[in-house]
């Protein structure tokens, strides 16, 4: 669940570890974007999307959202869990500060100091520099494909981003679809390759590990998918098809 196709990086990430998987992606185009809203709105569509998910009765829900993570996770859990396991998208903040260097966060204004990305920073960057990037716009810009908007987004953070970065994490999910922009766009002469944090693959991996699964890439690529738009069966959107992610997808037997 997401707001828009910022869950195409986990879904993506699912469907390589498990083709065989059955996917429901609850979008919701009605109340997208969820960044500028108040953290009280944010929880109320992110219940809304996951319990049209939930309806169908699937075996997890995954968060591919950070603004709903940090602000709506222990609100979907108290709704949904033990019954149906939810895995929340955390930025990924600790292995960012392993690296020991100066690094920065592009998230949603409504991610940007938000008090549960703070605390993540004083658990696990204590002592690195940290600079929080809202990245006004970008997320916008992605969910409609929009190609000048995406690259005037990416450079107003970029110039927000100091020149001694060396590592950026990308704290929402639409970024992941245009990391490579991002990089070309922070990466300075003369500095070393700068290194891009993402959460797909790791929200992947703990949505099988939390269901007891084992990754089986090998495995028949028959998995089907539902889509759902604020609640009504519908079709992945036209811009999810600019990005890899999304045409990896598309290529999933549509559910009957």
């Amino acid at each position: 669940m997401d707001s828009g196709i910022g869950l195409l990086a986990a879904t993506a990430a699912v469907r390589r570890l498990r083709p065989d998987a059955d996917l429901v992606l609850s979008l919701d185009p009605d109340g997208m974007p969820w960044g500028p809203r108040t953290p009280e709105d944010v929880t109320q569509r992110a219940l809304a999307v996951a319990e049209a998910a939930a309806a169908l009765a699937p075996d997890a829900l995954i968060i591919g959202c950070n603004t709903a993570t940090v602000n709506s996770l222990t609100a979907l859990r108290a709704r949904l869990e033990p019954g149906l396991p939810v895995i929340g998208t955390v930025p990924a903040i600790k292995p960012a500060a392993a690296g020991g260097g100066p690094f920065a966060i592009w998230a949603t204004p409504a991610t940007t100091g938000s008090p549960y990305q703070r605390g993540l920073i004083e658990e696990f960057a204590d002592g690195v520099p940290v600079t929080e990037v809202p990245c006004h716009g970008l997320a916008e810009a992605v969910e409609h494909a929009d190609e000048a908007a995406i690259d005037a987004a990416v450079a107003a953070a970029a110039a927000l981003t100091p020149h001694d970065v060396t590592t950026v994490v990308l704290g929402c999910t639409h970024y992941e679809l245009v990391a490579e922009r991002i990089r070309a766009a922070v990466q300075r002469p003369g500095r070393p390759p700068l290194v891009l944090h993402g959460s797909a693959g790791a929200v992947a991996a703990q949505a099988l590990r939390r269901l007891g699964e084992q990754p089986a890439p090998g495995a028949a690529a028959d998995g089907t998918i539902t889509v759902l738009l604020s609640g009504r069966e519908g079709a992945l959107p036209a811009p999810a098809l600019a990005y890899d992610e999304g045409r990896l997808l598309q290529a999933v037997t549509p559910a009957r």
